[in-house]
Parts: C-alpha cells; structure tokens; sequence
C-alpha cells in the first residue's frame, strides 16, 4: 500500500510524491523506475547504511559518500534483487562491500606513500637523493605515486603478486605464501627481486628530476 504527499514548494505549485508505506509495494515502485521509490528508499533506509559505513571507515565525510554510492547502485541494479532477503538486509550488504572495497583502497594509498617514501630517498647506488623545493614538492610526489603504480604494473605477475599482498595489502610473508600456495622462502626472494626491479625504475625516474 502506498499514500501520496503532497508538497508546497514556496515559490511554486504543488506537486505530488509517493510514500510507499509497504516494502513489496517499495520494490515495485523501484523496479518500475519510480524516482520518489528511490527517494523512499533513501529516506528509510539511511540511518542503517550510514551507520554500517561510520562502523567500517570512521570518517563522516566518507561514510557519507559510501552512502550515497550504496544507493545509487542499489537503484541501478534492483533487477538483481532476488527478495530472498528484506530489502535493509540486502542494502546492509551492499554498504558492507563498499565500505571494504574504500578501505582497501585507503591501505594501498598509503601502501604507494610509503613506497614512495621509502624510493625517493635512494638512488641505485643506495646514495641519498633528494627533491627540489616547494612548490615542486607535492607536483613530484604525485608523479613518484603514479609512477610506482605504473612500475608495479610492469612487473611479471609472479612479483607483481607478491607485491600485491605483501607492500599494499599488508599480509605477512607467511600469508602471502599461504595465500599464493608457494613457500615462504619464495615469497622472500620473489620480494626482493620485485623491489629491486622498482628500485631500478624509480631510481631512473628520480634521475630525471634532478
């Protein structure tokens, strides 16, 4: 069952919004591509999903965009929507996964920060090299940051794995061995020879900056 609510816009007419009270009649208002179900979704659901985000990213302005992704594609795939579930289960999910899916990119930002740390501070020769002055600074650090991306990038799939799990994921050695099923003395020589083959790369980026 759904009610109608009508709303005074000041200036303007008065226009009509759907209030979907029943939540079968929510979904079919949503699979109909009604904009007021999506408004009602929103409205009802929120606090639940603003809440899971807060719980998994701490930082309002974040959950808040986790919020409003969550949403978005919560609308855009409701023909996936299977009704095995309610709907506040299946929007919990969908938070849940974005929120994951934010603090994994979160850990490898600040995997890449600190590789770029680590890389701008040697050359090949392990000899200490250093940046020019501001305002060049941050320009450059963007730039070592896509670097290293590009870097990681080029690496055989065996290193670039290793990588993967061990500098951005943050796993041990010994689940990153587990996780790749080799041993954890491969995981350490591949390692080694992953971090060499970027040392060399950025060192040559480095060169050029100077």
């Amino acid at each position: 069952m759904h009610s109608f609510l009508e709303v005074a816009l000041v200036p303007g007419p008065t226009i009509t919004i759907t209030v979907y009270d029943d939540e079968a009649q929510l979904l079919q208002g949503l699979r109909d591509h009604d904009p007021d179900a999506c408004t009602c979704l929103m409205k009802r659901f929120s606090p639940l999903v603003y809440a899971r985000a807060m719980r998994l990213v701490d930082d309002p302005d974040e959950a808040e965009g986790i919020l409003q992704t969550t949403f978005i594609k919560a609308c855009q795939a409701i023909d996936n929507f299977d009704g095995t579930s309610s709907l506040g289960t299946w929007l919990y999910r969908i938070a849940t996964n974005e929120g994951l899916m934010h603090l994994r990119s979160r850990r490898q930002t600040v995997a890449i920060d600190a590789m770029a740390e680590m890389f701008q501070l040697e050359d090949m020769q392990g000899n200490r090299m250093a940046w020019p002055a501001d305002p060049l600074r941050s320009t450059l650090d963007s730039e070592l940051r896509s670097e290293i991306e590009a870097a990681i990038a080029e690496l055989p799939e065996s290193l670039r794995l290793v990588v993967k799990l061990r500098d951005m994921e943050g796993l041990s050695t010994e689940e990153t061995a587990e996780h790749l099923g080799i041993s954890v003395g491969a995981v350490k020589v591949r390692l080694h020879r992953a971090r060499l083959k970027l040392r060399e790369a950025l060192a040559a980026y480095m060169a050029r900056q100077v």
